[in-house]
């Protein structure tokens, strides 16, 4: 009877791994599932499914299963993968924008909590405004924000706290508003950004340079300035300094790994993330989305996040948001 019980349970309550050829002693992942703390459409979701393509395409997995599981700026998947201990088939793809919503939503678990495996890219965001935007310049933007700022609100692909809402803070800061001012309307990733700004809901946007390339190049969108040191290659748009506004901001992405992993599977996350980066079809993903290749595995990636940790509390007390 308890062999049958036991059976039972395994039946009732499906594991969420997929086994694959990697079990036992094999050196290599063949399955993994890639959980996305956002709305499709997300840079978070693109940057997933971005490097879940690659690494098939080179052989790398057999089979990649990438979800989303959005909510509270990327706390719900957070806690999700946190609650996961111990699985070595799980990652989460995240990035800036859940170290500022630990904050901001007063998350119980940390990205402290995990096992940091790999930062892979990082990305600039920009300003942008619908094709019929009277906005034809930063400095119309600015001129008309500064003069009434509840009547422009702006929206981001994340919440408060992350990339976009802090990229939107610091171009205000810089541009002389006070950032309690701004009427800032987040959005769960940039593709529930998109509508908004299409459609004027929204006076402008910020959000990454990859989300929007395609709407970018059709020509319905118009990139007002980027927020990084240097220009787009593609992107007819400055930089926010080249505008008068003198600020710059770069967002990062990268994948942790639940706690508790033995230091195999870690080891096995961290090669599979190093492989990729090695690749040719990764190296044509960075190049086709925009993106600066910012690889660090393992160790070396757990020490940027403990820092920038540190770095997004500050900020969020100097903006006065946390």
């Amino acid at each position: 009877m308890a062999v049958a019980g036991a059976l039972l349970a395994v039946l009732l309550v499906p594991p969420l791994l997929t086994p694959g050829a990697d079990s036992g002693s094999t050196t290599q992942v063949r399955s993994l599932r890639v959980l996305v703390p956002n709305a499709p459409g997300g840079g978070y979701d693109i940057t997933a499914r971005t490097a879940a393509k690659a690494m098939e395409d080179a052989g790398l997995l057999r089979n990649t299963e990438v979800f989303n599981l959005p909510g509270a700026g990327g706390t719900v998947g957070l806690g999700r993968t946190v609650s996961e201990r111990g699985n070595g088939k799980l990652v989460m793809s995240m990035g800036l924008g859940v170290v500022g919503s630990v904050y901001t939503n007063k998350s119980p678990s940390s990205l402290l909590d995990t096992t940091p495996i790999a930062k892979l890219i990082e990305e600039p965001d920009i300003v942008v405004v619908g094709k019929d935007s009277p906005y034809k310049t930063l400095g119309d933007l600015v001129t008309a924000w500064k003069a009434n700022p509840g009547a422009v609100p702006v929206g981001g692909g994340s919440s408060p706290g992350g990339p976009d809402h802090l990229a939107a803070m610091l171009t205000a800061k810089a541009a002389g508003l006070t950032p309690k001012t701004v009427n800032y309307i987040p959005f769960d990733g940039g593709g529930e950004l998109l509508a908004s700004v299409l459609g004027g809901k929204v006076a402008f946007g910020v959000s990454g340079v990859g989300e929007y390339r395609d709407q970018i190049q059709a020509g319905t969108l118009r990139v007002l300035a980027v927020t990084g040191g240097k220009r787009i290659d593609g992107i007819d748009a400055p930089t926010l300094s080249e505008s008068g506004v003198d600020v710059e901001f770069t967002n990062w992405r990268g994948v942790v790994a639940p706690p508790g992993i033995s230091t195999a599977d870690r080891d096995k996350l961290v090669d599979l993330f190093t492989a990729l980066h090695k690749t040719p079809q990764w190296e044509e993903a960075l190049r086709r989305n925009g993106w600066t290749d910012a690889f660090a595995p393992g160790e070396q990636f757990g020490s940027f996040l403990e820092e920038e940790n540190k770095r997004v509390a500050t900020v969020l007390k100097d903006l006065g948001l946390a």
